[in-house]
């Protein structure tokens, strides 16, 4: 199957390689920015909500790091070793293959911010499907690295996010408590923001 998915991702015309190359990288910036979206839209939410949005992205380095342990344990070549043609450059040899980290992230951010901001799923999981597609696409990995890297992500991520908002939820409480005595509660807050204030 990677030899198929690659053989036909080379004969794609060369605008679609350069779409290939720079969107597997690009979609994480997009996961960043939305995160920045989410996080602003849940500033005022209750301070659960919002330990959800801040906490989702410490639960991402938390599934990427177990992603990196089982990479060293594993050490499985990439796929791209073999003198295969391929869209991307092969990693360099001690970058393994399985999990796909990319996919890991991808599928983690889009299950993170469905804890948050559940209507936006129909967005998020396609656009993580993508990504992790991409990565056997351009020739990097296996189709079994980014499957599991997906299942991975969208599980231990959600997790790891559930797991740290018991600990994230009285620091929102506290610091909103701070900076509501200092500026006034939400509705002040508001009014000086677009204001100028």
């Amino acid at each position: 199957m990677y030899r198929d998915i690659v053989d036909f991702a080379l004969a794609t015309p060369a605008w679609v390689h350069t779409l290939a190359e720079i969107g597997t990288d690009a979609g994480l910036f997009i996961f960043a920015a939305l995160f920045v979206v989410c996080w602003w839209r849940e500033r005022h939410a209750p301070p659960r909500d919002l330990a959800i949005a801040i906490a989702g992205p410490a639960a991402i380095v938390g599934a990427y790091i177990f992603s990196e342990l089982l990479k060293l344990v594993i050490r499985e070549d990439r796929p791209c070793r073999g003198g295969i043609p391929t869209i991307a450059a092969c990693p360099p040899l001690d970058d393994w293959s399985f999990p796909s980290n990319h996919s890991v992230i991808a599928a983690g951010a889009a299950g993170t911010l469905m804890l948050a901001w559940r209507a936006i799923g129909w967005v998020v999981v396609p656009l993580a499907a993508v990504m992790a597609f991409s990565r056997v696409f351009v020739g990097v990995h296996y189709p079994h690295d980014v499957l599991a890297g997906f299942v991975l992500g969208i599980t231990l991520a959600p997790l790891l996010t559930l797991l740290l908002v018991g600990a994230v939820t009285p620091v929102v409480r506290l610091a909103r408590g701070h900076f509501y005595a200092r500026f006034g509660g939400p509705d002040q807050v508001r009014r000086l923001t677009r204001s100028g204030g």
